[in-house]
């Protein structure tokens, strides 16, 4: 009970960082171009991320029970990943870095659950020299097997929940934010300029709130699905049996839906990280990248919102980081190709592309020592 505790508590931590770790991501742009302060987007994005953490688990489901099997998760593996990715989250944070949150945390949770297929910390399976693994790997090798690249004739695993969608929806964020744009200049291009930007520093509020609902939708229900997996793990090894009855909410069967009160947890923590903010992710969003206008703003968090909310109803935990900055990528591109910042954008790739294999080392590495620390 008392690992649980700590992974309850840990979880929680993350979560409260990725509010105010990500909440720039979802209104860097609002920010940027004016249309609300950053008091007002701050409140504003915290209310809707309580809004949309509260709609549909499809995230939390395909957290849970989609990418690692259960053989290879515990408490021990689960709080790793949580300390991983707290640990790569403070880091970009701290250096400006728009990383993916999405992505540490599965990448957190793949390197701890690899971890535990090791001889070492399978202390049980030591004695017996000719023992082998669950999956049939002699004692010391790691067991690949426990990450499901893909099951169910593709409808899940990491192939079509995560790489596929990690590689697509920046592309997705890139293209439709040019298309929208490039409607937009022809749809306004006879309108007087300071009209257009009155209305659409109007209608940033709206597209703002949406992306704060979006942002709600996907991120929170990460962590949802972390903690469903802790209880599951949890029930299954047994550490709840000596509970008193009071706590019987605790026991969860594997693949049970997302506990009410899991939701309103996740929900209401992400909301105060929100709240938080994130100033040092803000600047380089909103500034660093290409300068923008209210109509810019616009068109790149309503693309941004529809790729989110699209991309959670398929239970798929898309990088809010990675599909905002795309879709402010070609709105900027849009605009004018001459005036965006490429030194920013390759930083952020380097991000993009570093995220994943840390973020496992992370995992792999914090696993181990934990079982060495809390045998």
């Amino acid at each position: 009970m008392t690992i649980f505790l700590i992974v309850l508590f840990a979880a929680l931590v993350f979560e409260y960082i990725n509010g105010f770790h990500d909440s720039a991501n979802a209104i860097a742009t609002s920010i940027s171009t004016k249309a609300l302060t950053p008091r007002m987007a701050i409140m504003l994005a915290a209310v809707m991320n309580l809004l949309g953490a509260l709609w549909g688990t499809a995230v939390a489901k395909t957290i849970s029970e989609g990418l690692v099997d259960a053989v290879a998760v515990n408490m021990h593996v689960i709080a790793a990943a949580l300390m991983s990715g707290i640990t790569w989250n403070l880091i970009t944070w701290w250096f400006g870095i728009p990383s993916s949150s999405s992505h540490t945390l599965v990448g957190s949770l793949c390197g701890s659950a690899l971890a535990k297929t090791t001889e070492a910390n399978f202390p049980e399976l030591a004695a017996a020299a000719n023992h082998v693994l669950p999956h049939g790997y002699l004692p010391g090798d790691i067991d690949w097997s426990v990450l499901f690249w893909s099951i169910d004739n593709g409808t899940k695993g990491l192939w079509p929940k995560l790489v596929m969608p990690m590689l697509l929806a920046p592309v997705l964020g890139f293209f439709f934010g040019m298309v929208v744009m490039f409607l937009f200049f022809i749809i306004f291009r006879n309108r007087k300029p300071a009209m257009v930007q009155h209305v659409f520093r109007k209608l940033q509020i709206l597209s703002a709130a949406g992306m704060g609902f979006a942002h709600g939708t996907s991120d929170a229900q990460k962590t949802m699905g972390i903690i469903t997996l802790a209880l599951i793990a949890g029930t299954a090894s047994g550490a709840f049996v000596n509970n008193p009855g009071w706590l019987g909410f605790l026991n969860l069967s594997e693949g049970a839906d997302v506990p009410v009160w899991v939701k309103i947890l996740c929900a209401v923590v992400m909301a105060a990280g929100t709240a938080g903010g994130g100033y040092r992710i803000i600047r380089t969003m909103s500034h660093k990248m290409t300068k923008l206008l209210p109509v810019n703003g616009f068109a790149a968090e309503l693309t941004s919102a529809t790729v989110l909310i699209g991309t959670s109803q398929l239970g798929m935990p898309v990088s809010t980081t990675h599909v905002v900055s795309s879709s402010i990528m070609g709105v900027g591109v849009a605009k004018d190709v001459r005036r965006v910042n490429f030194s920013t954008i390759t930083r952020i790739l380097w991000a993009w592309t570093l995220t994943l294999p840390v973020s496992m080392f992370l995992g792999y590495g914090i696993y181990n020592a934990i079982v060495w620390l809390l045998p």
